[in-house]
């Protein structure tokens, strides 16, 4: 009877069984799943958010491309957690919107979840020529190139939810698209060709990032291994691009999934919902946390610039607090 109802509540949707969603329909393990996400979101956001804000208020960040490339990646990271757990919180309402209102949100998280893998791949190239051609770094790598490459990121990330919103318009019933439906993108592909091409198109995107990121990796350890070169700035630079390749894993990994759900909902709903929900975790949102570990802790700058912003402000609170008392 439960997967029944489970099976019912897939249907009302506009892409039916097409649609991945996190529902329960258990209202008690709904809550408790709700509850879970919103304890694994909000503290990443948080520090997303603080790393933003340190960004903004030092003005050497913001004119060395490392870490403009580095704020635009923790700036696609913060909207795209906004907007996933904004599409949770009425999933798990069981709220239902107006498709068209739906397609914006869509196209908005395709795009910065698209920008994300291309930052990643922009960063890598950056300390490649920073070690590799350490004389030619600071003719290259400029503020402005920066800004042009963060330029062509958003345009090469918007293309497809573009071409895909002008189909679905071109092609949808009217019917289609006055229904009432949950916000994810597969609302905008309703067809299993498209659908597996977007997937198919995605993977060859990550792998040409992969061979780039590797390329990286193998230059930069050559130059480790060159007795001339920087050797501490060259190992740094190796754990750096590493922990890039990771979180491409995982972004690759997120690709992956609905795929892999899929094939357990055919089998039980009960494994679906569960294992859709620790994907969610893992992948979709883990991946996007990687960013503010691999920069904000371990760059020497910036982890001090976000020790003395918080501990600045720990003493305007404990101020505050003894004019009070």
């Amino acid at each position: 009877m439960v997967q029944q109802d489970v099976c019912t509540m897939a249907s009302q949707n506009a892409s039916g069984d097409e649609q991945m969603q996190l529902i329960q329909v258990d209202p008690v393990r709904r809550n408790i799943s709700l509850a879970l996400t919103q304890i694994f979101v909000w503290p990443f956001i948080y520090l997303i958010f603080l790393m933003l804000l340190i960004f903004s208020k030092k003005e050497t960040f913001r004119t060395e491309t490392r870490y403009i490339l580095f704020g635009h990646s923790l700036l696609v990271d913060l909207i795209f957690l906004c907007l996933t757990d904004f599409v949770v919180l009425l999933s798990y309402n069981l709220v239902l919107l107006p498709l068209h209102f739906c397609i914006p949100i869509c196209m908005l998280t395709e795009a910065v979840a698209v920008s994300a893998p291309l930052t990643i791949g922009a960063m890598c190239v950056e300390r490649y020529v920073a070690i590799c051609m350490p004389l030619r770094h600071h003719a290259i790598s400029t503020s402005r190139r920066a800004m042009m490459v963060i330029l062509m990121i958003w345009i090469l990330s918007s293309i497809n939810p573009f071409v895909d919103m002008f189909i679905l318009i071109s092609t949808a019933s009217r019917e289609y698209m006055s229904q009432l439906t949950h916000c994810h993108y597969e609302i905008m592909i309703p067809d299993k060709i498209r659908h597996f091409a977007r997937g198919l198109l995605y993977i060859v995107g990550l792998v040409a990032i992969l061979i780039v990121e590797v390329f990286c990796y193998v230059m930069i350890y050559l130059a480790a291994r060159a007795a001339s070169g920087d050797k501490k700035s060259a190992l740094k630079g190796q754990r750096t691009i590493s922990l890039h390749i990771l979180q491409l894993f995982l972004c690759t990994a997120e690709v992956m999934c609905p795929y892999i759900e899929a094939v357990v909902m055919e089998y039980d709903i009960h494994s679906y919902l569960t294992v859709r929900f620790i994907n969610f975790l893992a992948f979709s949102i883990t991946s996007r946390a990687v960013s503010p570990l691999v920069y904000g802790f371990r760059d020497e700058k910036f982890f001090a610039a976000m020790a003395y912003y918080i501990r600045c402000k720990n003493n305007v609170i404990l101020s505050d607090t003894d004019k009070l008392t």
